[in-house]
């Protein structure tokens, strides 16, 4: 998720910090971009996917017959028929949030449509963004893992550096984050490219032996073999999923580059090669069972396999960039959206709006990442915990669509329900199989999730409570500037912004100024800063300024919830309006507030500190909000919560 450009189908504009000209992207070069971002996770899928699959089915050391073969193939045909092209490429692409994709764009789509803040659909919201940290973590490690464990099909001797190997290549990707990813994405697509062709090429060989695998496009032996094999099959079901791990990817990504790119990237390249790489790989197995042990690589010959496990090393590099660039446009949402505290955000690009990177989300995702291949050493053992998070996130997306066509696309009820109850009631059953895997460590995801939605509950209720005691406490706007202004204190000159989240009550830091310093500006300015439920806002639109009194204004700067806020840029804009804005000629005045918990409040003591704790965690609001720091006054209060 390394660009935010936003949504066309012919073409597509890049989104910029400012009023800068849009930068116009051709289609192919879209096209080309998400088979390297949106691609990589589901793409590098076949690395591990059938293995875990024909294991979950025979156990270990066991060959599998031609029924469970067939019957695996035809289950991965149509999960990827079924679950990605028919729920993901043909609906879910076009419920659309003024072009965002993702889970938390859907939730703030159907809030919206439910007409304002449904408890039940921010519940929905703050799960599935929980769950996709869970996959966040998982996929690096994962996807590097399988990928150099093809060093021990070239020889034996490398097994013991497996692991080693993985830190290394893990470290380095984290490392470079920082510097942005413009220029490695530029190598993403033609990577990627290749990868899905010699995945190809090495399966259309292999179907070439035994035609026989091409019967698994009858759906028959995909429900035989559940049907036979009762629990067994059901468990199969869990690893089956791998193969479509990546499908969130395709919605997450709507808004960087189009649903006609994603669309035609999906139906002619990935989809045909992905199909043709797993039938090569149940050729192979029906061949020689033996293969088993690492059928992918084993599709070629010897020769060829140093540069596969290098090709299949980068592939998953790309997949794990893919996973951690999303995990920071899921929490700058997140943030936006009021269910985070404020975290430093770093712009790595001057023309691509979406190329960010946050400090702290990197430095707990690698943290996370390499405990796990320290816990678990293995892509077979680490796939046991793969799935939960990413089954419960496309229940939960499922669940939300419904809203949206009911509600948003204003189809009847009964319409709505009969397109996507089919595609629930498949994500139910896969998230019920992967389920099974939690003592085997499926809680691992599920526990992150947890802790995650904790994180968010308690930041949302506690901000909420903070605003409602604060705001008994404060001073209607309008009575104080009437009460200025008939007795005005000693004016100096230029003009004070003060910040506040409640435009109808006088900012603390307003009060405390006038308490200890006994003096009011020429001009000030009540400034309050709103998060809209659409991804951008008009640049017509930014800026809303209200006349109080005669020397005080409201004014009101509102961006998208993927903007990231920058207050001098956005009050720019004032200018068009009357306002001549100066910066140099500004004072910003903040509340800092130090938070205590309180005897009685609407949480238990232990939520009350985390709040606070998160709270002081929080980046400062001069700089996520862009101000200039020599131009802040802050104003500390103590207040119990």
């Amino acid at each position: 998720m390394s660009k935010n450009i936003a949504a066309a189908n012919g073409g597509s504009t890049a989104a910029t910090n400012g009023s800068e000209a849009p930068v116009k992207v051709g289609f192919w070069a879209l096209t080309l971009g998400s088979i390297g971002v949106v691609y990589g996770d589901i793409g590098t899928s076949p690395l591990y996917a059938l293995r875990e699959s024909v294991l979950a089915a025979v156990g270990s050391g066991n060959p599998a017959s031609e029924p469970v073969v067939l019957g695996i193939l035809s289950l991965i045909i149509w999960a990827l028929l079924l679950v990605v092209t028919a729920k993901y490429v043909l609906i879910l692409l076009r419920a659309d949030n003024n072009g965002e994709g993702g889970t938390l764009a859907l939730m703030a789509l159907a809030s919206r449509a439910l007409g304002g803040g449904s408890g039940i659909v921010v519940l929905l919201g703050i799960i599935s963004g929980a769950l996709f940290y869970g996959d966040a973590i998982i996929t690096p490690a994962l996807s590097v893992l399988s990928a150099v464990e093809g060093l021990k099909v070239v020889t034996p001797a490398f097994d013991s550096f497996v692991v080693p190997i993985t830190v290394v290549i893990l470290v380095i990707l984290f490392s470079v984050q920082s510097r942005g990813t413009a220029k490695v994405a530029a190598l993403f697509g033609p990577i990627t490219l290749v990868w899905f062709a010699a995945i190809t090429v090495a399966g259309l060989w292999h179907i070439g032996q035994n035609w026989t695998v091409l019967l698994a496009f009858n759906p028959y032996h995909g429900v035989n073999f559940l049907l036979h094999h009762g629990i067994i099959g059901f468990y199969t079901l869990g690893a089956v999923f791998l193969v479509v791990t990546g499908a969130e990817a395709l919605y997450a990504d709507l808004g960087h580059f189009g649903s006609g790119p994603i669309r035609f990237a999906w139906l002619v390249v990935v989809l045909p090669a992905l199909l043709i790489n797993y039938l090569g790989q149940g050729a192979l197995v029906l061949a020689n069972p033996k293969s088993i042990e690492n059928p992918f690589f084993l599709l070629y010959p010897e020769w060829a396999l140093l540069p596969m496990v290098i090709l299949a090393t980068a592939a998953t590099v790309i997949a794990s960039q893919a996973v951690i660039t999303g995990a920071y446009s899921l929490t700058r949402q997140a943030i936006q959206l009021g269910l985070l505290p404020r975290l430093e955000i770093r712009h790595t690009s001057e023309s691509l709006f979406g190329q960010i990177f946050m400090p702290r989300v990197n430095t707990l995702l690698l943290v996370g990442v390499l405990l796990l291949v320290a816990l678990f050493r293995s892509s077979s053992a680490l796939a046991s915990a793969y799935g939960i998070a990413v089954t419960g996130t496309m229940v939960v997306t499922a669940m939300m669509a419904i809203i949206v066509i009911r509600r948003v696309w204003r189809w009847p009820l009964i319409g709505a329900l009969a397109l996507m109850l089919p595609f629930l009631f498949i994500d139910v059953a896969f998230l019920s199989a992967n389920l099974l895997k939690i003592v085997d460590g499926g809680w691992m995801p599920l526990a992150l999730g947890a802790l995650v939605m904790l994180v968010m509950y308690t930041w949302r209720r506690g901000s909420r409570l903070l605003f409602e005691k604060t705001r008994r406490l404060e001073t209607p706007l309008e009575s104080l500037v009437a009460s200025l202004e008939k007795k005005p204190p000693q004016r100096v000159p230029g003009t004070a912004v003060f910040l506040t989240s409640d435009p109808a009550s006088a900012p603390t830091a307003l009060l405390h100024s006038l308490k200890h310093y006994k003096v009011l500006h020429e001009k000030n300015v009540i400034l309050t800063i709103e998060t809209a439920d659409t991804p951008r806002v008009d640049p017509n639109e930014r800026v809303r300024i209200e006349p109080v009194g005669k020397t005080f204004s409201r004014v009101v700067l509102r961006f998208g919830f993927m903007e990231t806020p920058n207050v001098p840029k956005a009050l720019a804009i004032a200018r068009k309006l009357g306002w001549q804005f100066d910066i140099m000629a500004t004072s910003f005045f903040l509340s800092r507030r130090s938070l205590k918990p309180a005897a009685h409040s609407g949480m238990p003591r232990w939520q009350d500190r985390l709040f606070i704790m998160l709270t002081r965690a929080a980046n400062d609001a001069t700089d996520y909000f862009q101000i200039p720091t020599g131009r802040v006054v802050e104003v500390g209060t103590q207040v119990t919560v």
